[in-house]
């Protein structure tokens, strides 16, 4: 059985995540991740996530893959036992002492080596396998032979790998440029992303100046593509993948749903027919999100084209505006509530996203009932407040509303 795994940055994304599709999530702590900056989960919120995954019989991953130093070992052992107490499917560790740790403490607890330990060799993943390692998430720099080769010497042994997001510049992320700028470190979770600036190389001769320019938008020459592999499911599966995994612990709702649906619909479509039929409609699906022009990057060998050049994503084709929390149909007409996000209108052109046959659907925003006084207006503007509209289409709690772009 192959596995959806997308990222859950606070325990409202877990649920999109999971609603959309998932059949797992992968999840930060308040310690010991390499998304410092995400939202992450307290221990209370791990609880509720992992227990409301299971409920779904799904599963939940938590990352503890910095690279530790010794003031951190005393608090990541009692980490660990946490998350074996609370029901963790598996610990992200990158740290061969992490894991050392973890192994003691917390025994019963699965581990899932990070793609920051850089495994690109079959005897690497014999070796982890030695140390109690279930499952390898594979450096991203592995070519489709060479994963072919490791689940080959090692069929025992879970392969995941990244097919969705963006990519570091550096060796599976092992940079210290962020270090070095600012004294925040990309391997314990604190990246400011350096390599997205722009950069000018200047030679100094005889008080001369010289600028060395990649071209004329600047030098961009760190800034990497985004990576998507949807057409190359089927090979990936073939050649040993399990796990497919999607960048963006730091990224939106409206991105972990849509990345969720149209990866979802492919590997389903995939199970049913045994080939990759829609394609194309599910990689239109991924343009709706902002991203950098996209890239295979080295699944087919060495690949120069990587580097964007443009330190701008490509915009958002759509605006999310509200998430639907409740439907009653009478007459066949539906009455929905949502809660808002992004302001809307009464004559609106509304889409929906939803994993269910209405996604992509669309109806004309008719009028709007501002719930908690039951006042009727023509303009939701009060982020978060509750609204009622009727509608046409059979809408479920959980589905996104959106707004095309260029229509507001």
């Amino acid at each position: 059985m192959f596995e959806l795994l997308l990222p859950a940055g606070n325990l409202k994304k877990l649920k999109t995540a999971l609603y959309f599709g998932a059949d797992a999530v992968y999840v930060g702590g308040k310690s010991f991740s390499l998304r410092a900056f995400a939202d992450n989960f307290t221990a209370q919120e791990l609880e509720e996530g992992i227990a409301y995954a299971h409920s779904l019989g799904k599963k939940v991953y938590v990352t503890a893959n910095i690279f530790a130093k010794n003031s951190d070992l005393e608090e990541a052992g009692e980490y660990f036992k946490l998350l074996q107490d609370i029901g963790a499917d598996a610990v992200l560790i990158s740290d061969v002492g992490m894991l050392a740790l973890c192994r003691e403490k917390a025994p019963a607890l699965n581990v899932h080596l990070s793609t920051q330990a850089n495994t690109t060799n079959l005897m690497a993943v014999k070796f982890w396998r030695s140390m109690g390692v279930s499952r390898v998430v594979l450096a991203r720099e592995l070519s489709l032979d060479e994963i072919r080769e490791i689940h080959s010497a090692v069929p025992d042994m879970e392969l995941e790998a990244f097919v969705h997001g963006a990519m570091c510049v550096s060796y599976s992320g092992r940079c210290l440029l962020s270090s070095y700028f600012s004294e925040r470190s990309s391997n314990r979770g604190e990246c400011i992303q350096p390599c997205r600036w722009e950069y000018r190389l200047t030679e100094k001769r005889k008080d001369v100046s010289v600028d060395v320019e990649q071209d004329e938008r600047g030098t961009y020459f760190m800034n990497s593509c985004d990576l998507r592999l949807l057409n190359r499911l089927p090979e990936l599966m073939a050649a040993g993948i399990c796990s497919f995994k999607v960048e963006g612990r730091m990224k939106s709702e409206f991105y972990v749903a849509t990345v969720a649906t149209a990866y979802r619909r492919a590997m389903d479509e995939i199970a049913k027919l045994g080939y990759l039929k829609n394609a194309d409609s599910y990689n239109a699906m991924l343009e709706n999100i902002s991203h950098r022009p996209y890239t295979e990057a080295y699944l087919d060998g060495e690949n120069t084209h990587t580097v964007s050049l443009n330190t701008e994503c490509l915009k958002e084709k759509f605006k999310y505006v509200a998430t639907v929390i409740g439907v009653k149909c009478q007459g066949g007409e539906y009455s929905v509530d949502v809660e808002m996000r992004n302001r809307f209108r009464t004559g609106d052109e509304i889409t929906a996203l939803s994993p269910y046959d209405v996604n992509n659907m669309s109806f004309r925003m008719g009028e709007i009932v501002h719930a908690e006084d039951g006042f009727v207006t023509d303009d939701a503007k009060l982020v978060q407040h509750i609204y009622s509209f009727s509608c046409p289409l059979p809408l479920h709690a959980g589905d996104i509303l959106l707004i095309k772009q260029d229509a507001m």
